[in-house]
């Protein structure tokens, strides 16, 4: 049987231990990303695990999932750009509404500049059809290993084919 000293001893360790143990909460209501690249859910549309993926110094391809949370209008990425490199989107990329397009599928950014390099950093901002520009600092990263299937970007092409050459006789 506890003695009276015993109880209240009992029920200070209680009390003491409650926001110890009640702090445990806290570190799993953070966001956890355990990937490589980085998020940025400010907008309307999120920007999900943007890396560049680099085959050869000085060229990659901006590879990222674009998730449009808006429940009605679509919207598209339009122009990537950033400073000391250039970029192309290669055909607007189309993000219907409560859907995500993964770049990785489309090789349709391709990015050119001293910076792309692997272990280096590209600050790029993403420009939306609505208005939305998204500005993220992506990791450059070399194509190998879960990059090693990423479709690469061709820089200079359009997303409209062009005009089909004429038979010869």
């Amino acid at each position: 049987m506890l003695t009276p000293g015993r109880r209240r001893l009992a029920a200070l360790a209680m009390v003491l231990m409650v926001p110890v143990l009640s702090a445990c909460q806290y570190q799993t209501d953070q966001v956890y990303q355990p990937s490589v690249g980085v998020n940025e859910r400010d907008g309307t549309v999120d920007v999900l695990g943007a890396v560049v993926v680099s085959s050869s110094d000085g060229t990659g391809t901006f590879v990222a999932s674009l998730v449009n949370n808006d429940l009605e209008k679509p919207d598209a990425l339009i122009n990537v750009s950033g400073e000391g490199l250039e970029a192309q989107v290669t055909a607007p990329v189309e993000i219907e509404p409560e859907s995500l397009v993964n770049l990785a599928d489309s090789g349709a950014v391709s990015v050119t500049g001293a910076n792309i390099s692997p272990g280096k950093f590209a600050r790029l901002t993403l420009e939306f059809e609505s208005g939305q520009q998204t500005e993220i600092n992506a990791p450059v990263v070399p194509a190998e290993s879960i990059y090693a299937d990423v479709k690469p970007a061709s820089p200079g092409s359009s997303g409209s084919p062009g005009p089909s050459p004429s038979p010869s006789s």
